[in-house]
């Protein structure tokens, strides 16, 4: 008699590509694997139990964004962190993070600004606490949330192309150089505007935060 399937057996493929992708992203980006570290899909298929197929997917979304190089033949790595490309990164993030803003405060619907309403809200928590997983957790609803109210795919495409490594960076250097209930304040800002539908707010923002960051960039270097 065959066994039954298990809860994650029921679920539709993109879904469990979603799930490997976020449990994945939040494991490099924590630096639980680190930059360097040689992986491969049998174990990570083990390790977060699905499916080597959606694991699979979420490792080549993964390398779209940077986070991974596959080598054929050779093996899959989790890339170096380099700060003068993270600089590079933000010269583009600047003009996309404050288009996609302001874009968010136009267009969000009435649910999307409730959202943003709750992010504000958990990112004052995380600030008052100084809590960093509470942080990084939040700012990746943050950053899906303006993504998807920005209604700008090809924008979108590029932001997400620079989320995780900009993450990581952060991750990696905050607690020598970082102030995080700012970098906490900052974003419930930037959310605050989105949901009131203020698009000057929400850009000037958008500046205001990646300004910060820049500048915390620049600091890791010196």
């Amino acid at each position: 008699m065959d066994s039954l399937p298990n809860d994650d057996e029921l679920l539709p493929a993109d879904t469990l590509t979603e799930k490997a992708y976020r449990a994945l992203e939040e494991e490099i980006v924590t630096l639980r694997i680190p930059p360097g570290a040689v992986v491969s899909e049998a174990i990570l298929s083990r390790r977060l139990g699905v499916g080597r197929t959606p694991v699979r997917e979420a490792l080549q979304r993964l390398a779209r964004e940077w986070l991974v190089v596959i080598m054929p033949r050779r093996g899959i790595v989790v890339s170096e962190i380099d700060p003068i490309r993270q600089l590079r990164v933000l010269e583009a993030r600047r003009e996309i993070e404050r288009f996609l803003s302001r874009s968010a405060a136009n267009r969000a619907t009435d649910v999307q600004r409730v959202q943003f309403r709750e992010i504000a809200a958990g990112m004052d928590e995380a600030a008052a606490r100084a809590d960093d997983i509470a942080f990084m957790r939040l700012d990746r609803e943050f950053n899906l949330l303006v993504l998807d109210s920005a209604g700008n795919e090809f924008a979108a495409a590029a932001m997400s192309q620079m989320n995780g490594l900009s993450r990581r960076f952060w991750y990696v250097h905050y607690k020598q150089v970082a102030d995080l209930p700012l970098a906490a304040r900052l974003h419930a800002d930037i959310a605050r505007a989105v949901a009131d539908g203020d698009q000057d707010a929400a850009g000037q923002g958008s500046d205001a935060l990646v300004g910060y960051i820049q500048a915390f960039a620049r600091a890791t270097i010196g």
